[in-house]
């Protein structure tokens, strides 16, 4: 920390007067810089390449209306952000205000399927090559490559692998294609948004990529990180297709449990399973 420290005071000209670990750090730690005339700072520290996280905000910034912090400076192994104050309070308010701004997100598009750069989901690195089929995106660089990866880990048995595999055989009837690939946010739970006074102030750590919205819905679903309200305004805003909550959210919620699966271990199978098996599977 003395280190951190010391960069930040060289970065801002400003003594730090005080360095508090926070909550929500799953990879690396995270710390609350205060100066001495200067306001508060998050710093992140991480073997993660936290220049790629840096770049995904700063191009979040620059792309799109996404409420994110800004970005003071970045290496390899320290991230110094813009600290952003919350309240914790996930009220109805704050679901339309987050379902406002991710539709606002979604309607910046692109071409295909896939990004300028790989990006990150968690320490783990996200292949986005630009890809002219979502449903090929999603099958090759998502369920395949986190599964592969998994198995290799040793925390996918080959049964569950095998499961994953007929799944990936079938997507081009279970899935559509987006109208046109949307920029997605990626990792939109709880620990990731930050709010007060009703409204999103922040969403942190993107692991972002252009892709099929209902994605996003899914993962956010998954997580319960919003309820009715985000679902309802955000079908007012653009609309969620049949299919979306009988279907298709399962198939998304087997990437997402993948990718716990790899991260935590066996004992988030569960969620695997239990998607799998609603699938039919």
């Amino acid at each position: 920390m003395e280190t951190v420290c010391a960069r930040a005071e060289s970065q801002f000209g400003s003594a730090v007067t005080n360095a508090a670990e926070l909550d929500g750090g799953k990879v690396g730690s995270v710390s609350r810089l205060d100066f001495a005339d200067r306001d508060a700072v998050v710093a992140k520290v991480s073997d993660t390449p936290l220049t790629v996280e840096a770049e995904m905000l700063r191009y979040l910034d620059r792309e799109s209306a996404l409420p994110v912090p800004e970005v003071y400076h970045a290496t390899t192994g320290c991230l110094l952000m813009e600290y952003v104050e919350g309240d914790g309070k996930f009220t109805e308010a704050v679901e339309r205000d987050a379902a406002d701004c991710l539709a606002e997100l979604h309607e910046v598009t692109a071409e295909q399927s896939g990004f300028p750069f790989d990006t990150l989901s968690g320490p783990y690195s996200l292949p986005n090559p630009w890809t002219e089929s979502w449903i090929d995106f999603f099958r090759e660089f998502r369920l395949r490559d986190v599964a592969d990866a998994a198995a290799e880990a040793g925390t996918l048995p080959s049964a569950d692998r095998e499961r994953v595999a007929a799944l990936t055989s079938d997507l081009d009837s279970l899935l559509t294609e987006p109208a046109a690939p949307a920029l997605l946010h990626g990792d939109v739970w709880s620990e990731n948004v930050v709010v007060r006074d009703g409204h999103v102030r922040a969403f942190l750590d993107p692991a972002m990529y252009y892709g099929h919205p209902e994605i996003e819905l899914a993962y956010i679903l998954a997580f319960d990180t919003f309820g009715d309200a985000f679902f309802e305004r955000y079908d007012d805003r653009r609309g969620i297709e049949d299919g979306f909550f009988e279907t298709r959210a399962a198939v998304y919620t087997v990437f997402s449990s993948l990718e716990l699966v790899r991260y935590s271990g066996c004992d988030k199978l569960s969620s695997l399973r239990g998607a799998l098996t609603e699938l039919g599977y």
